[in-house]
């Protein structure tokens, strides 16, 4: 469980509250500059921010970087590194305690995570050969190592930073499929996304926020109302069904 109790960081992102718990999808949204980053980050441990953040028991202000890392996963919003590594090297340096595991333990995990996000044929290419889609999908498969369960049994939380951003349609649905498959293992995931239709229709529960204001926090239904909406976006926005599946609208 993640619990933010009355966390802010300056006047970028006044005082609030929410919880997360274990195994649940949080999807965080708002315009751009509203503080979705901000909180990322701070929930990370990443940046300077006062209240506190509880992952389980541990309040994560008199953890050290390394003990952090044991405990939450970060994919930030991010270019690929000036060195050139071949993409199995690459994930091998995101493996926790690698030489405490056994190596089948280790391939069954990564090749595991290369099907899911279809990196098998791109393991042993460069990253610096990888398109824009091909370097995310490494990203990830890099992070998920740092949190597995099978590898790392203390980990409790995967941070992503507008995840879907480099990534076409289908590329996007493996996304949502490893975010599902992360959190069916106990883990709660909590991600910045512009994609509100996704949000609604993958999400367990969504914060929303405005010019650094936690303006609703509750179930996709409850925050994502064309009211709601309509107000924080200066948009007009229309709730609608297709295929039995509700469909936001935007003018």
């Amino acid at each position: 469980m993640i619990r933010v109790s009355h966390l802010s960081v300056g006047k970028r992102l006044l005082p609030f509250s929410l919880q997360v718990e274990s195994g649940e999808v949080l999807h965080v949204v708002g315009p751009n500059g509203s503080g979705k980053s901000t909180f990322l980050n701070a929930l990370a441990g990443m940046i300077d921010h006062q209240g506190d953040v509880f992952y389980d028991q541990t309040e994560i202000r008199h953890c050290s970087f390394e003990r952090l890392a044991n405990y939450r996963a970060l994919l930030s919003q991010s270019d690929r590194p000036a060195f050139n590594l071949v993409v199995a090297h690459y994930l091998a340096l995101s493996i926790p305690s690698a030489k405490t595991h056994p190596t089948t333990l280790i391939d069954a995990t990564v090749n595991e995570l290369a099907d899911i996000l279809q990196l098998s044929d791109k393991l042993h290419r460069p990253i610096h050969h990888l398109s824009g889609g091909e370097w995310q999908r490494v990203r990830l498969c890099a992070i998920c190592l740092q949190i597995w369960p099978t590898l790392n049994p203390t980990a409790k939380l995967l941070i992503l930073d507008e995840p879907a951003a480099p990534l076409d349609i289908g590329q996007e649905s493996m996304l949502y499929r490893l975010i599902r498959r992360v959190a069916s293992m106990g883990l709660s995931v909590v991600m910045s996304n512009h994609d509100l239709n996704r949000t609604l229709n993958y999400a367990d529960r969504v914060v929303l926020f405005d010019k650094g204001v936690m303006q609703q926090f509750g179930t996709p239904q409850e925050v994502l109302t064309e009211e709601q909406l309509a107000n924080v976006f200066n948009t007009q926005v229309t709730k609608a069904v297709v295929n039995q599946k509700p469909v936001l609208l935007f003018d």
